[in-house]
C-alpha cells in the first residue's frame, strides 16, 4: 500500500513539473516533410503567386506558413514594384493597416489583466468626451446637418473591441457617417502625419453613433479610440507601449508606426490600377495618401491602421497567441485572455459567415464549411492587401502580403482565398 501511494505521489509531482516546464513553440525553420507538410504540394503556392504576377494582377507577394512553430514556407515571389525593377524579398516591410487592430486589442487586454480597466466599463470613464452619447436620427445630405436621439446606454470597452459601438469609419465607412467625420476632420488613421491621437479621439467622442451600442457590427474607428485608451492608462505613447511591452519582448524587430531611417529602403512599394485595370506604380501623392508615409516622421499613432511590419514579425505575434499568450519565455497575455479574444463576443450578430472576438474575426461552423479553416480560427487583414490567420486546431499560422491601394474589389481580391486553400491542401497529417 505504501508503495502504491509513493508511486501516485511521484506521478503527481512529475505531472506538475511537466506542466511547469511546458515547451511552447518558437519559430524555427524546418523542412516541410519533418513538420507535417508536403514539399511538393507547397510548390503549388509558388505557382499560384507566380500566376498572379505573370497576369499583372500583383507585382509580387510575401508569404509565410508556420506549422506547430516550424516555418515550412517563407518566400518573396515576383517584384516589389509595378515596374519590375526590384525583386520581392521575404523581409520587406509592409503597410499592414488594420492588422494593427489585433495588436492594439492585445495591449488593452494586457492592461485589463493589470487591473487598469474592466471590459464593460464605459469608455467615458477614461475619455469623458464619450459621455452621454447620441445616435444619428435624420441626415441631410445637402448640407450635412443632422438630428440625433439619445443612446440607450454608454459605449463600453467591450463594444469597441467588438466593433459594436456604433462608431463608423472615416473615408471607408457609410456615406452619412463619412460626411459627418469629414466635416469634423476625423482621420482614418492611414497616412495621418501631422495630428496626434488624443485630440482627434476627443472630437470623435462628441459625434453621433451610427446606431445604438451593441445593436450591430459596424467596422469603424473603435480601435483608434482603444489606442488612445492605452496611452491614457499606461502613460506611454502607443508607439512606446508597443515597442516596450510587445515588440521588444517578442523579438519583433521590424514593426513600427514610422520606420527608422536605416530601414527606409525595405518599405515595400505601393501599386494601384489604372482605369484599364493595368497595374501601375502608386503616385507619390493621390487621394490624400502619401505612398511613402511610413518613412516620414509622423506623430499620429493609429491603433486601428498605423503599423508597418513583416510577415515574419507578425507570424511571431500570432504564434504567441497560439501558444496561449507566451513566446520565447515572455508571457504577454494569460491563456484565458487569449481564449476570450478568440471566441464569439458578439452573440447573434455576424461578420459575414463568422463572428468576432476581442480584436479578431473568429471562424464558425458556417464559415468553416466555406473554406478549409477550422472552427475557432482567428483572422483579419489590412487595407493594402495583407491577410493573416491562425488555426489552433491545425496549429497553423499563415500570412500573405501584397501592397496595392485600394486592394478591395481589385483583380487580386481572391488571391488570399486561394492561398488559404493552398496552405491546407499541403498538410500531410
Amino acid at each position: 500500500m505504501k508503495k502504491y501511494f509513493f508511486l501516485v505521489a511521484v506521478i503527481v509531482i512529475c505531472s506538475r513539473l511537466s506542466a511547469q516546464t511546458k515547451v511552447y513553440p518558437v519559430l524555427t525553420e524546418a523542412k516541410p516533410e519533418t513538420a507535417g507538410m508536403s514539399p511538393e504540394r507547397l510548390k503549388r503556392i509558388d505557382n499560384l503567386i507566380q500566376e498572379y504576377v505573370n497576369n499583372g494582377t500583383i507585382p509580387g507577394a510575401d508569404a509565410i506558413i508556420v506549422h506547430d512553430g516550424k516555418v515550412v514556407y517563407h518566400k518573396g515571389i515576383g517584384f516589389d514594384d509595378a515596374d519590375k525593377q526590384h525583386a520581392m524579398k521575404k523581409d520587406e516591410i509592409f503597410r499592414i493597416a488594420s492588422q494593427t487592430k489585433a495588436i492594439t486589442s492585445t495591449a488593452v487586454m494586457m492592461l485589463y489583466e493589470e487591473g487598469k480597466l474592466l471590459l464593460d466599463d464605459p469608455i467615458s470613464k477614461y475619455i469623458p468626451e464619450f459621455k452621454n452619447p447620441t445616435v444619428l436620427d435624420h441626415f441631410n445630405a445637402a448640407d450635412t446637418t443632422y438630428t440625433t436621439v439619445p443612446a440607450k446606454r454608454e459605449v463600453t470597452i467591450r463594444d469597441l473591441l467588438t466593433h459594436t459601438s456604433g462608431i463608423d469609419y472615416a473615408v471607408i465607412g457609410g456615406d452619412e457617417m463619412k460626411a459627418i467625420y469629414a466635416k469634423e476632420g476625423i482621420p482614418s488613421g492611414i497616412a495621418t502625419l501631422d495630428k496626434t491621437l488624443g485630440p482627434e479621439m476627443k472630437k470623435l467622442g462628441k459625434l453621433p453613433l451610427a446606431h445604438q451600442p451593441g445593436e450591430k457590427f459596424t467596422y469603424g474607428l473603435n480601435t483608434d479610440v482603444l489606442g488612445y485608451l492605452v496611452e491614457i492608462l499606461s502613460g506611454l505613447s502607443l508607439s512606446d507601449f508597443f515597442q516596450k511591452r510587445i515588440f521588444e519582448p517578442l523579438g519583433m524587430k521590424d514593426s513600427y508606426f514610422y520606420i527608422p531611417a536605416d530601414k527606409h529602403n525595405r518599405l515595400a512599394s505601393l501599386s494601384t490600377f489604372d482605369e484599364s485595370h493595368h497595374l501601375i506604380k502608386y503616385p507619390d501623392v493621390a487621394n490624400g495618401l502619401h505612398a511613402d508615409y511610413p518613412n516620414r516622421a509622423g506623430k499620429y499613432y493609429s491603433g486601428g491602421a498605423g503599423l508597418t511590419s513583416t510577415t515574419y514579425d507578425y507570424a511571431i505575434f500570432l504564434q504567441m497567441m497560439l501558444n496561449g499568450g507566451i513566446y520565447n519565455g515572455k508571457r504577454i497575455l494569460s491563456p484565458n485572455s487569449v481564449r476570450m479574444m478568440t471566441m464569439n463576443q458578439i452573440g447573434d450578430l455576424s461578420v459575414g459567415s463568422d463572428k468576432f472576438g476581442l480584436g479578431f474575426e473568429v471562424v464558425t461552423e458556417k464559415g468553416s464549411s466555406k473554406y478549409p479553416n477550422n472552427i475557432g480560427t482567428f483572422s483579419w487583414g489590412g487595407y493594402f492587401g495583407t491577410t493573416y490567420w491562425a488555426d489552433p486546431k491545425e496549429k497553423i499560422v499563415a500570412l500573405i502580403m501584397t501592397q496595392i491601394a485600394p486592394s478591395a474589389n481589385s483583380p487580386r481580391s481572391d488571391l488570399s482565398d486561394k492561398f488559404k486553400v493552398a496552405v491546407y491542401q499541403a498538410l500531410n497529417n
